[in-house]
C-alpha cells in the first residue's frame, strides 16, 4: 500500500529517536508520566496519633469517707470533728483533702488524708504513670518540708501498687512533733496520709514506731475506700 510522504517522514522521525525520547513517540506515555509525577509529589501518610491505656478511675470517692468513725476514734481520740473537715478544692473530683485533729488531755494527734487522681494524656502520659511520679515527689517533698529533721524513708509493700512511707521530728513553739507520711499509689490515685502528734505540757512525745504503724493501716483502709468508693473508666 502506497504511503504518504508526511505519515512515512513520522514513522522513520520516531524509529530514529535516541531510546531515552521513545516514550514521547507513545501515544500513553504522558498519562503514565503525569501518574509518576504526582505520587513522588504525594505527602507521606500522616503518623497514627500516639495511645496511652486509659485510666482506671476517673472520679475521686469523698474523701471524708474513706476512713472509718473508729480509726478515727483509734488515731485521734476526742477529734473536733469526728467526720472531719474537708479542705477547700478547685476540683474535688480530681483533688481532695479532709483533715481530723484533736486534743486527748495533752496528747495531740492530727491526721489528714488528701487523694489525687491522674487522667491519661497522650501527650503527658497514662494516668498510672503520671501518678507514680506525683507519687515520688509527695515522698520527697515530706522528707524536706519545713524544718523537720531526721527523715527516714522507706518502701513498703501491701499498700496499693506501690507505697512509700517518711517518717520526720519536728519542733513548733517548743514541743516535739513526730510527723508520719505514707504516700501510697493505686492505678491512678495517689493517696497521702499525714499523721502528726505530739506530747504537750507534762505529757510525754508519741511513740514513732507506734504511729508509724497506725498511719500505714490508714493508709491501706484508704486504698480500699479508693477501690470501693471511686468512679472507674478515665
Amino acid at each position: 500500500m502506497h504511503r504518504s510522504a508526511p505519515r512515512l517522514a513520522r514513522i522513520l522521525a520516531c524509529a530514529t529517536v535516541p531510546v531515552v525520547l521513545v516514550a514521547g513517540c507513545s501515544s500513553g506515555s504522558d498519562k503514565k508520566d503525569d501518574k509518576n509525577a504526582g505520587d513522588s509529589a504525594r505527602p507521606g501518610s500522616p503518623s497514627a496519633s500516639p495511645t496511652v491505656a486509659a485510666a482506671k478511675f476517673s472520679k475521686l470517692p469523698d474523701v471524708c469517707s474513706t476512713l472509718s468513725g473508729k480509726t478515727i476514734d483509734d488515731l485521734v481520740p476526742k477529734a473536733q470533728n469526728k467526720k472531719g473537715k474537708a479542705l477547700p478544692s478547685a476540683d474535688t473530683n480530681t483533688s481532695a483533702s479532709c483533715l481530723w485533729s484533736g486534743l486527748d488531755d495533752f496528747d495531740y494527734r492530727s491526721l489528714t488524708v488528701s487523694l489525687k487522681l491522674f487522667h491519661s494524656d497522650p501527650g503527658l502520659g497514662s494516668g498510672d504513670k503520671r501518678a507514680g511520679e506525683y507519687a515520688a515527689q509527695q515522698a520527697s517533698r515530706a522528707a524536706t518540708a519545713g524544718k523537720v529533721t531526721d527523715p527516714k524513708t522507706e518502701k513498703v509493700a501491701g499498700i496499693g501498687d506501690e507505697a512509700t512511707t517518711v517518717s520526720t521530728k519536728e519542733k513548733k513553739d517548743g514541743d516535739d512533733f513526730r510527723d508520719q507520711t505514707v504516700v501510697a499509689r493505686t492505678a491512678n490515685v495517689v493517696i497521702t496520709l499525714q499523721y502528726d502528734g505530739a506530747g504537750y505540757e507534762t505529757a510525754k512525745a508519741p511513740d514513732p514506731a507506734d504511729l508509724l504503724k497506725d498511719a500505714k493501716a490508714a493508709a491501706k483502709e484508704a486504698v480500699g475506700a479508693i477501690g470501693k468508693g471511686a468512679k472507674s473508666g478515665a
